[in-house]
């Protein structure tokens, strides 16, 4: 685990910009930074976080003698072992037993065809014959953003470290803002900067060091041939082999344990086959919200169960508004969700004990776990009626704000229902019509939608939090259920049988056959702050958020969506029904200060 820099630039200096690159990420890794000089005006850096291998001879960048080949990588290999015996066979020596020198191994032999065969989450940059490779996993849960002019081609695994070169100029790009204020993030291959991209999901793009040329190709989701069956035995056996592939490391291991289905599994599989417990945490909130978020009751459960130190981290108004000025200088991106914050302060905690942390991240977008999901199985149902209703309904009051948000997002097609669904708000036909060519293709209405969410709200947020709060921390976040085996198996499951299981049928039925049902049946909450009862409740809160919303609309006016105007000016009167979206412009309120936008 590290962070990937690259320069490439004509620049009379360039040690001076990869200097100050790597300096802005010594979060990422702080074991061990350095850089190499590739070629003329060409620099590859890293910053490492050792979680396999700790020696030195693991340390980034990695180089290759007898080729030449230069690699800078972030990220885990799931099959490491495989591809390494492989290689062994084939006649390569190793020097280390990291992932990351069979990675170099791997693209020296195979080339750019055989990515493909690479299971893991990663994100690289590799040099080799005058070309430079970069690639990002198909899951995308690394990042990986190059900015390029008529001088300079850099590459990095934050936006901060491009800027930091002083190549490029830190400018805001307004596009991303309307997709911000639906969706909670920018839109995707894009950042918030102008002029910095960020690699799409799945992408290799090579570029020729002697000519302005470049090639992209997609990498596919590519498992076994030799299929489990569908049935929840085969489903047990394939997670618990994630499960063991993504604990294995040679320093400490930790879990984000919130007592619900996902990650109590998680926990469960792993202690049954090794017999290991492992320090866990999760968040609690103070009286009375603890009678509704009930995490810390559940999670110590389990931890008692298993018999190893359990952390709770409690988070007040108070505690949250004393971290919030750090956490936003943490933040690369901005992605308006508030279980980023929880995330961080997990992170926060738990690198006093671990340097990787397990969370049950992926779990709801795999197996349907989301509110929206239940509400568009009952769309899909019925969906003429419900475009009557929808249409009937929209003259008279209705109330409740899970009712109007149903009715308000059906349209007349499935496609645009989802995906209002999946909005904070039904989107607008501007910020629909740029998204349509995201979603997918094909006949089964269903598995659409939670591709859907995998491209758009995984990569985008979750993914995004989850990796960017553990690493502002320095301890590396993996996710077992988006273990590549485990995303096959969601796949190859066909729409009728989605249709007619409930939420996370898979991962339930598991706890349920191993006498674990007060987990399974436990009601879904999510996981966020009480930011509706905290807006009410609280005066210091409330008085903070909704100043820096109004002084956001004072001084980015033009920024915001004509629609959202009178949200900006008058915050308390959308308390009630958009307190989500009023959580959302604070934090992208106190990031474009921070970063002096």
């Amino acid at each position: 685990m590290c962070g990937v820099h690259l320069l490439v630039s004509t620049s009379g200096k360039n040690e001076d910009h990869i200097t100050a690159m790597m300096q802005a990420c010594q979060h990422r890794g702080p074991d061990h930074s350095s850089w190499e000089k590739v070629a003329a005006g060409v620099y590859l850096a890293a910053n490492r976080l050792k979680t396999l291998d700790l020696r030195e001879e693991a340390n980034q960048p990695l180089f290759h003698k007898e080729s030449g080949a230069f690699l800078s990588w972030n990220g885990f290999l799931y099959n490491y072992q495989d591809l390494r015996n492989q290689l062994i066979h084939e006649g390569v020596k190793f020097k280390s037993t990291s992932d990351g020198e069979v990675l170099l191994e791997w693209l020296l032999k195979k080339g750019k065809a055989g990515v493909k065969l690479v299971q893991g989450m990663y994100a690289f940059a590799f040099v080799h014959e005058n070309k430079v490779l970069l690639g990002r996993d198909p899951v995308g849960m690394k990042s990986l953003y190059f900015a390029r002019n008529e001088y300079s081609l850099v590459c990095s695994s934050e936006c901060r470290c491009l800027l930091a070169s002083g190549l490029f100029p830190k400018k805001i790009d307004k596009n991303q803002v309307l997709s911000y204020f639906y969706l909670r993030h920018a839109m995707p291959r894009h950042s918030f900067y102008s002029g910095i991209e960020e690699l799409a999901a799945g992408e290799l793009r090579e570029f020729d060091l002697d000519a302005d040329q470049t090639r992209s190709k997609h990498i596919d989701l590519l498992v076994s041939d030799q299929k489990p069956a569908l049935n929840v035995n085969s489903f047990e056996e394939v997670l618990t082999d994630a499960v063991l592939k993504h604990f294995h490391a040679d320093v400490p291991v930790g879990l984000i344990l919130s007592g619900g289905a996902d990650s109590s599994l998680l926990y469960h599989l792993w202690y049954k086959e090794t017999g290991t417990s492992l320090p866990t945490f999760t968040v609690g909130f103070e009286h009375p919200y603890n009678k509704k978020y009930k995490d810390p009751e559940f999670a110590s459960l389990l931890a008692r169960k298993f018999g190893r130190e359990h952390h709770e981290v409690r988070v007040s108004p108070e505690w949250f508004l004393e971290n919030w000025p750090e956490y936003i200088r943490t933040l690369d991106q901005p992605v308006g969700d508030s279980a980023g914050f929880l995330t961080w302060a997990v992170a926060k905690k738990a690198r006093e004990s671990v340097k990787i942390l397990i969370s049950g991240v992926g779990a709801d977008e795999l197996f349907s776990g989301y509110n929206r999901h239940i509400a568009f199985r009952k769309f899909l149902k019925h969906p003429d009626f419900w475009l009557f209703a929808a249409s009937l309904l929209s003259r008279v009051p209705v109330w409740g704000r899970g009712r109007k948000k149903f009715l308000s997002s059906i349209e007349d097609t499935a496609q645009r229902t989802f995906m209002n669904f999946a909005a904070l708000n039904p989107l607008p036909d501007a910020l629909a019509g740029v998204l349509d060519p995201f979603y997918p293709v094909g006949k089964d209405h269903f598995k659409n939608a939670l591709e859907w969410d995998r491209k758009i709200y995984l990569v985008q947020d979750l993914l995004k939090i989850h990796d960017n709060a553990c690493m502002s921390q320095g301890i590396e976040g993996r996710a077992p259920f988006l273990d590549w085996q485990v995303v096959d198996f969601s796949n190859r499951l066909s729409e009728q049988e989605l249709l007619q299981t409930t939420s996370k049928f898979w991962i339930k039925s598991i706890l349920k056959k191993n006498g674990l049902e007060k987990f399974a049946n436990r009601k879904k909450l999510g996981f966020g702050l009480p930011i509706k009862e905290w807006l009410t409740r609280h005066p210091e809160f409330r008085n903070s958020v909704l100043s820096a919303i109004r002084e956001f609309g004072q001084f980015h006016s033009e920024l915001v969506p004509l629609e959202w105007r009178d949200l900006v000016k008058k915050p308390e009167n959308y308390i009630a029904e958009h307190f989500l979206l009023l959580f959302n412009v604070f934090l992208l309120s106190g990031w474009m200060k921070a970063n002096r936008l």
